[in-house]
């Protein structure tokens, strides 16, 4: 019997390609691509057309990280990083991208994310 891990991976990937397939980012409007992984959650900011990538942040991130361990859950945590990837879309002069949730359901930790990088002015 397969293993139950393998399988879901395999699931979420398969939706990611499919994904990727319609939302792609440009240099004016880049792609807020998000992994989640079973403690930590990660945002990028990612020029598709230039194949760059052009900011990034997690939860393991020095500035970050401080902030985190205060935090009391993960979904805490995940909109902070929110907030982080959206100022620094700012400093990169990016006003609006284009929301990749990776394959994952957009709940908890992937919305918050979605949720942290609104509040601080990025359009999607």
């Amino acid at each position: 019997m397969p293993d139950k891990n393998k399988i879901k991976t395999f699931r979420r990937l398969r939706k990611k390609k499919r994904i990727h397939k319609v939302v792609s980012g440009t240099s004016e409007r880049p792609r807020l691509a998000v992994f989640r992984s079973a403690s930590n959650i990660y945002a990028q900011l990612i020029d598709d057309v230039a194949n760059r990538t052009l900011a990034g942040v997690s939860t393991l991130t020095p500035a970050l990280k401080d902030q985190v361990s205060k935090t009391k859950g993960k979904v805490e945590g995940a909109k902070l990083v929110g907030k982080a990837i959206a100022d620094k879309a700012k400093a990169l002069k990016v006003e609006t991208v284009v929301f990749d949730r990776g394959g994952y359901l957009y709940h908890g930790r992937v919305r918050a994310v979605a949720e942290g990088a609104r509040e601080n002015g990025l359009k999607f």
